[in-house]
Parts: structure tokens; sequence; C-alpha cells
């Protein structure tokens, strides 16, 4: 029997992103940035993609089509508030009118900031929220690299305080890249490490998406496509890196759950690892692993019978128990990858539980959960994945 669609349900979701996808696609960024506009260029992109030979790659399909990039590489994988503005004042150095996020979440992050500050002004702090851009942003493009984030999906950049670690969302409308191009080509050369935490990411978001609490019939067709994708590739990237059907699975598999977010929210499993991001710089999609295992057990009364669907969509038969099913599946698939599966592996001690539990407690994410979360929750959530 078919799920009984909600009457009750309201959304109002706009997809300000063209999506180019494709093996070789990376050799239209000159042809797309020339019909944007683009003159002079920030190119942001993480060190690695230096050595990879992708910078140079862009660089070159840029300057065919007359278009100048300045690059900007000064950030690492959670990048802050000061590297932001590192990034804003180059782009403003060199008079650029548009920007070019190259890598992983990090990079279309760290683009999107320096946008902001570009555009605006002031101190990441400023744009804390949504709806804080001073002026329409200038005309992005995102090419990522990693099968993770889905941030070229999305109008957040997520930048942590560089003097206090906590992360904050910085969104506007405006902040949508205008263009995503999607290579799969571009993603079979990161390392197996980046690739299990990227792409163990993009599964939690399908999962969270699809039971958070501002879920819709919308959001839904995301979560529940993006799911199909990665949870049969996931471990076939980790297994056979030079599989490019699966490379290309994932990486749409990542783009479709960022549209999820953009359309819905996350839950629990981020509330919880964002402050052990903060306070041990664990990588983030690490810290969903080690989290989301035990978030699915813990709301298991809550979202059951979702939890039950996506383990049919997979194949698999719910049981008596579906949240403990997809907590074995989600436990097993990072086991493949080689992910750690306790906080004590990572020398979390079990004295900093309650601090961390605070913390998470006020995390954004946490107040969509399907199950009313609190400090008390997240405290029950860390001892069970200590």
């Amino acid at each position: 029997m078919s799920a009984r669609f909600d009457a009750t349900a309201t959304f109002d979701v706009r997809l300000r992103t063209r999506v180019v996808f494709g093996a070789g696609a990376i050799d239209r960024l000159g042809e797309l940035a020339a019909e944007l506009g683009f003159r002079r260029t920030l190119l942001v992109a993480d060190p690695g993609l230096l050595a990879a030979g992708f910078v140079e790659r862009a660089t070159d399909r840029l300057r065919a089509k007359g278009v100048e990039p300045f690059a900007f590489h000064d950030f690492d994988a959670n990048p802050d508030s000061e590297m932001a503005r590192a990034a804003g004042e180059r782009a403003r150095e060199h008079g650029v009118d548009s920007f070019v996020g190259l890598g992983g979440g990090s990079s279309l992050d760290c683009a999107k900031a320096a946008n902001f500050l570009l555009t605006g002004g002031g101190r990441m702090q400023d744009y804390w929220g949504y709806g804080q851009a001073r002026r329409p942003l200038r005309p992005m493009i995102g090419v990522p690299t990693t099968a993770g984030t889905g941030s070229e999906a999305q109008t957040y950049a997520l930048v942590s305080d560089a003097a206090t670690h906590v992360k904050m969302a910085c969104g506007d409308p405006t902040a949508a890249f205008r263009v995503a191009i999607l290579d799969p080509l571009l993603t079979v050369s990161q390392p197996a490490a980046v690739a299990a935490a990227a792409g163990y990411d993009a599964l939690s978001h399908a999962v969270e998406t699809f039971v958070c609490t501002r879920r819709n019939p919308f959001s839904e067709t995301f979560s529940r496509e993006a799911w199909r994708l990665l949870e049969p590739h996931f471990a076939r990237v980790i297994e056979e890196p030079s599989d490019l059907a699966a490379r290309g699975a994932m990486l749409l598999g990542a783009h479709y759950a960022g549209v999820a977010i953009e359309a819905s929210m996350l839950g629990a499993a981020h509330a919880c690892a964002n402050p052990l991001t903060a306070r041990y710089g664990t990588v983030h999609g690490v810290a969903i692993a080690l989290m989301l295992p035990s978030v699915c057990r813990w709301n298991g009364a809550a979202a059951g019978a979702r939890y039950g669907e996506l383990l049919r969509l997979a194949g698999r038969a719910p049981g008596a128990d579906p949240a403990e099913g997809l907590a074995v599946r989600l436990a097993d698939l990072a086991a493949t990858a080689r992910l750690p599966a306790r906080l004590r592996e990572m020398n979390v001690p079990a004295d900093d539980l309650q601090t961390l539990a605070g913390d998470a407690a006020v995390q954004w994410t946490g107040r969509f959960n399907p199950r009313p979360f609190d400090a008390g929750g997240a405290l029950e959530l860390y001892r069970a994945a200590w």
C-alpha cells in the first residue's frame, strides 16, 4: 500500500542552481562563466587540488574564454571567520566580479563566505542566520570534487567563529551558486579517507532530511533519491575507487541530499557532530559516523516507520525494529569505510560528555530532530556513542 499524501503539508521552495553533470563537465567551466558575465573571478580551491592539477585545468578553461582567475588557497577543512576575511580581502584586492568554488565543502563554503564579505563588508559574524546579506551577492559557480556536503545546492555557508570555534550557518537567497558543475572524474583522485568521510556525511543528509520535522513532499523526493543512489554505492567507491559509475551516483546523490537540506533541515546527528569538530577538530564526516547510528536508535519511537521505508528502498527487510535495522546498516557502512565507531577511539574523555551535551543542545539543527532534543538527550546520545 502506498504512503498516504499529507494534505496539510506546506512548503515554499525555489531551485536557483543550474546543474551541469557528466564526465569531463569541468571543461565547460570557462564557457559557463562567460555566459554569466564573469571577467575577473576568485578561484577558491584547497591546496590539495593544486597538486592534482585541477586548479591549472580550471584556470586554463577560464582564461580560454576571457575570464581572469585569481587563486585563493589559504584555508583548511573547517574554514573559519579569519580565513573568510582573508579570502574577502583577496577578492577586494583584485576587484573580482564573481567566484568559483572548486573542491570539497570547505572550498564552496569559503567562496560563499568571501562573497558575503566582499559584497557587504563587515565581519562573518554579521551574516550568521538567514537573509542578512546587505546587497545581492556576486554570481558564483560551484565545482565539487568530493561527494559529501552538497554545499553547491545550498544557500548557506558554514563557517566557524575563529575565536569560539562555533559553527555559524550564514545564508541568503542570493548565496546560491548560479551553476553547479558535477564531474565524476574530479572525485576519482580523492584520498580514500576523504571519500569515506564525505560520503558518509552525504548518507547522513539523506537520512536526517527524511525524518526531520521540516520535511515535506518536495524534500522527501530528493531524500529518497539521494538515499537510493548513495546507500549501494558508498562501499563501492571505497572498494573500487576507479568505478566511475559509482562515483557519479555518489556525486549526484550528494547533490540531491543537498537539495533536500535546502528544502527541509537536519537533526540530532549534526547537532552532536558539530561540538566534536569545534572541541577536538574531528573531521565532520567522521563525527557524523560516530553519532548517526546512535541517533537512529534514539529516534526509533518517533521515526521508526520512516527508517523502515529507507531500509525497503535499500532492498532490506525492516524487521520488528526498523530503527535498529537502519542503525546496524549505517554502522556496517562506516566499518566498511574504516571510520571509527566509538568516541573513545577518538580520545574523547568521558568527563567531557556533559560539556559536549550542553554545546549540542544549542545547535540549530537539533530543533528539527523528530524526537525533541535537548541537553539531556544529547548526553544520552554521547554516552551511547562513547
